[in-house]
């Protein structure tokens, strides 16, 4: 993408503002160098006036998968193929084990199912801390 300046020559835009930020940044030359957690926590409390409401109200909108987890199991390709219908797959729980709900792949609770209004639900059991989720991502 390059945009022609008011001299008539063309300069490509992405590598002035990324030299830009290197300026401002003290960057190694590629816009990226590393930064630690409470670094990052003071320059986002600084963004927000140090509102963390106001921070949060930025991405509360944002879409997210909520899936939940019956089990697992591993199965070779060829019994993959052998399924069809009225197969049964033996998962990896007991009957009557919590589910895990996922959000976009991080286990964030357990539940149990319910029906509501002839539809299925989930009634969260426990609860993953926050702390916990963190830890699993590193």
């Amino acid at each position: 993408m390059s945009e022609e300046n008011e001299n008539g020559d063309v300069e490509d835009a992405w590598a002035d503002a990324l030299a830009e930020q290197d300026e401002v940044e003290g960057g190694a030359g590629d816009g990226a160098y590393a930064m630690e957690l409470d670094e990052f926590d003071s320059r986002a409390s600084k963004l927000g006036g140090g509102n963390e409401e106001g921070n949060l109200d930025v991405i509360l909108d944002i879409p997210v998968t909520l899936s939940m987890e019956i089990g697992r199991t591993q199965i070779s390709i060829r019994h993959l193929l052998q399924l069809n219908q009225g197969s049964v797959v033996e998962l990896d729980r007991l009957a009557g084990e919590p589910l895990d709900v996922m959000v976009n792949g991080t286990l964030i609770a357990h539940g149990e199912v319910v029906v509501v209004n002839e539809r299925f639900g989930i009634r969260l059991t426990d609860v993953i801390s926050p702390a916990e989720r963190v830890k699993k991502l590193r």
